[in-house]
């Protein structure tokens, strides 16, 4: 447990922060998911959307948001042939 004023503070801006990460990523994941198993371009266009916002709030890394991007655009391509 925290002992100083500072640390308090700190461990209950941590825990707001944790709360609002934790629900970012669920709903990417779940998008993730949805857009894997349908494949149509609404679903894969909204799950790219939620990717760019993790990464630009820096829930994720840009790199892992690209990377989600980069899979997802390929199924959307997969489905045309």
């Amino acid at each position: 447990m925290p002992v100083t004023k500072s640390a308090k503070r700190a461990l209950r801006g941590s825990k707001a922060k944790e709360s609002v990460n934790k629900a970012i990523i669920s709903k990417l994941e779940g998008a993730i998911r949805s857009a894997k198993k349908s494949k149509t371009a609404v679903k894969i266009t909204t799950a790219v959307a939620l990717a760019d916002r993790a990464a630009k709030k820096h829930t994720i890394n840009k790199n892992k948001a690209a990377r989600i991007k980069s899979q997802l655009s390929k199924l959307l391509h997969q489905k045309s042939f």
